[in-house]
């Protein structure tokens, strides 16, 4: 079997919908279809900037260390995953081991491992190794209101319709210690008493402020607190984690297994939050073997659409430390429509897929009505 072909797929709302200041992925989405001369054809996509994505998979060579993705594997054997991972980083040393490289790489490599399970008639969990989990308890994944009352609204709202985890995350958090305080004490009352909350901090303290949030958010019963500290602040996490009484989570911005393994020896972290659609699954499965062999439970990132949630399914499935699944609940239609299978959430759960691949379709309405066009 070869490779014949390499489509990436540029999606957008109407420039009337989109949000400068909403913090999602959900907006726009970069699509990848690997065609083989079998007639398989592999899906995936990228958690990134899907207009620079885009340009590096269709860039023209520009030398012996900087070439476009898709030339380079036209005929090659989509089979052969982890050699091609390699080569696709190997032939772009100039553009890094870390970033935006990896976003675009990480887009091909799902789209490998869709043709794999096709190939072979298995999912991709059992590819991976095969299945800890046959369903993950997922939490509605979404962005803090700008007040504890509306907080406290959206909390009820996604309790109300089965959830029994809510995470909010971002602005207006960090703004000051009394509207930290309001936002967590409505969520967690909106949430309720018998159900999880979640708190992602969006970056926003510094590492005293941190220690000092982490403290107070403990007597709000967080399940875990995430990224509160700038990405670069290594020794800034290894001073909170090594005080804090509540788990800390970190990593959804780390990009390729090197940023991961500097990450995960410096930050002292609880619970490594990977983003299939920026590393791959072939880097994301080394990057969880480092993890949970140093203790670190493995969680996934998510906050795009059907191709990146079916990723997250199948690598969490394989992953014995994995307990819960983030799901984002952005009502957009690249979200939603992407693929026809929805995974729902059902009593708080979301099953794995187990059909052939990653187990979806796409919706090719969808991608004919929010196709950027072409120049």
């Amino acid at each position: 079997m070869k490779i014949t072909k390499v489509e990436a797929i540029e999606l957008r709302l109407p420039e009337s919908e989109v949000v400068e200041t909403k913090a999602t992925a959900c907006q726009d989405a970069l699509i990848i279809k690997v065609h083989t001369d079998e007639g398989i054809v592999g899906i995936g996509d990228s958690y990134s900037s899907p207009h620079v994505v885009k340009a590096l998979i269709e860039a023209p060579l520009s030398g012996a260390s900087a070439s476009g993705l898709a030339r380079l594997l036209i005929g090659m054997n989509p089979l052969d995953i982890r050699p091609i991972n390699h080569m696709l980083q190997a032939k772009n040393l100039r553009l890094g081991r870390r970033g935006i490289i990896c976003h675009a790489i990480a887009a091909i490599d799902i789209a490998l491992w869709d043709i794999a399970g096709k190939y072979y008639s298995q999912p991709v969990y059992q590819l991976l190794g095969g299945v800890f989990h046959k369903k993950l308890r997922a939490y509605a994944s979404t962005l803090f209101g700008p007040n504890g009352k509306s907080t406290y609204e959206i909390a009820k709202r996604w309790v109300d319709k089965g959830f029994t985890a809510v995470k909010f995350g971002w602005s207006p958090m960090g703004q000051s210690e009394k509207l930290d305080l309001e936002l967590v004490k409505e969520a967690r009352r909106g949430v309720g008493d018998n159900n999880d909350l979640i708190i992602d901090a969006g970056c926003c303290w510094d590492t005293s402020t941190a220690i000092k949030r982490a403290e107070q958010f403990r007597h709000y019963n967080v399940l875990f607190l995430e990224e509160p500290l700038n990405r670069e602040n290594l020794e800034g996490y290894r001073k909170l984690t090594s005080v804090a009484r509540i788990p800390i989570a970190a990593g959804e911005g780390e990009s390729g297994r090197f940023a991961w393994q500097n990450f995960i020896e410096q930050s002292g972290i609880d619970i490594a939050q990977i983003d299939l659609e920026s590393n791959g699954i072939t880097d994301a499965v080394r990057i969880a073997d480092m993890a949970e062999d140093r203790s670190i439970r493995v969680v996934n990132h998510f906050y795009t659409n059907g191709i990146g949630l079916a990723a997250c399914l199948h690598f969490l499935a394989s992953r014995k430390s994995a307990f819960i699944l983030e799901y984002c609940v952005e009502e957009t239609p690249i979200r939603l429509e992407v693929t026809k299978q929805k995974m729902p959430v059902v009593d708080g759960y979301v099953e794995v897929p187990e059909s052939p691949g990653l187990g979806i379709d796409l919706n090719e309405e969808t991608i004919e009505r929010y196709q950027v066009d072409r120049y």
